[in-house]
């Protein structure tokens, strides 16, 4: 039988995906032992029932379709707190590397990738990001450098929603850029491990290699036929700049579409902000100052403004100094104030020891510190600075 549906969300079944032909009987024994009470099936691409029971079965299908439609609103509706959508937010990046893994081992036997697949994906990780951007954006940045190619991925799809958002972008627009963020490095899986995974500089060839990843992407995801120009657009295009010197065609602003120059501004953060094989990821918020010095030959600035905005001045996890003399790490962004994050106080800088740790919401009027500078974690010779906001 074709599966049409594991009733229920995708992150209780054990499967990446939840629309295919069972032929394996190991498939069926995973899904009794998950817990699945009912699956909904496709009889035009399976195994056929009797008629009767077929009329029943497609009626029901577009019951369970809209009723999924409505529950996933009611979902994803209501804005909660850092610390409520990160335990959710960790099973997400969980669930969704496996999924990125899955992807990349099919594009390396030759397979296509499934639109509605990663549509799923997509529909998750965007919940997570409108419940609270932080959460899911912030760890999906905690990757080790074995990781990096397929967390990058969820990291960029995440980061590509929430600037959607804040650029204005329709719902339509936001899942395309989400779904542009998934997929936009796709050909990276054709590319010879041993240059992806290289712990050094590369050398010039090995540049010239890993630089045909945005065409062979290109050519995966046109060969698959199911997805949109956007997609398209900035799987090819997301390594140009608006002074024309990116790659592969050397395009010029005005040439840039406005989905693909998102896709360059969350590429870059999270690939400098991440630890890779040849080095550690930088300071959020120090990414952000660096990424500002490049923006005017990089970035479009109307693009980059929008995304500063959407993940703060002082993105979570950053290490700053307050105005007592005090460090703190970034735990939520505030409404009010891109200056006035809340931050998690844990270290005086006096008295050179750490101290009970304490929430202060910059934001509040009773307010009486504010951020003076961001800070380097290893010049005060911390190494706890994730665990710090996590928890």
């Amino acid at each position: 039988m074709h599966l049409h549906e594991l009733c229920g969300s995708w992150m209780e079944h054990p499967f990446w995906r939840s629309k295919f032909t069972l032929t394996d009987p190991e498939d069926i024994r995973r899904i009794i032992e998950s817990g699945i009470a009912e699956v909904w099936i496709d009889t035009d691409k399976g195994p056929d029932v009797p008629e009767t029971a077929k009329a029943e079965t497609d009626e029901s299908v577009t019951n369970l379709l809209m009723k999924a439609e409505i529950a996933q609103h009611a979902k994803a509706s209501g804005p909660v707190s850092m610390s409520e959508e990160l335990k959710r937010a960790a099973m997400i990046c969980a669930k969704a590397k496996k999924a990125v893994v899955s992807m990349f081992q099919e594009v390396r036997m030759g397979n296509a990738i499934s639109a509605e697949t990663a549509g799923e994906l997509v529909e998750e990780i965007s919940s997570s990001v409108l419940r609270n951007p932080g959460a899911l954006i912030s760890l999906a940045r905690l990757k080790t450098a074995d990781e990096y190619t397929y967390m990058h991925s969820v990291a960029v799809c995440a980061l590509m929603v929430s600037l959607a958002r804040q650029l204005g972008l329709d719902e339509n627009g936001v899942r395309e850029a989400g779904m542009a963020g998934l997929l936009h490095d796709l050909g990276k899986a054709l590319m010879p491990m041993e240059v992806l995974n290289k712990p050094g500089k590369l050398t010039d060839d090995e540049f010239r290699i890993i630089k045909r990843h945005p065409v062979e992407g290109h050519r995966l995801l046109v060969e698959g036929k199911s997805y949109s120009d956007i997609v398209l657009d900035v799987c090819l295009h997301h390594h140009e700049k608006v002074d024309g010197s990116g790659y592969p065609d050397r395009l010029d602003s005005d040439s840039i579409s406005l989905f693909a120059k998102m896709g360059a501004v969350c590429d870059v953060y999270d690939a400098i902000t991440s630890n890779r094989p040849y080095k550690a990821g930088w300071d959020p918020a120090e990414s952000l100052r660096k990424m500002t010095e490049w923006s005017k030959g990089h970035f479009d600035e109307r693009v980059f403004q929008a995304f500063i905005k959407s993940i703060g001045i002082y993105p979570v996890g950053s290490l700053v100094m307050l105005s007592s003399s005090r460090l703190a790490v970034v735990v939520e962004q505030s409404e009010k104030s891109l200056l006035a994050p809340r931050v998690k106080v844990f270290f005086s800088t006096k008295s050179q020891t750490y101290i009970v740790p304490e929430l202060i919401d910059l934001s509040r009027p009773s307010a009486t510190e504010k951020i003076t500078s961001h800070e380097n974690a290893a010049k005060w010779g911390i190494k706890n600075l994730d665990e710090l906001w996590t928890t």
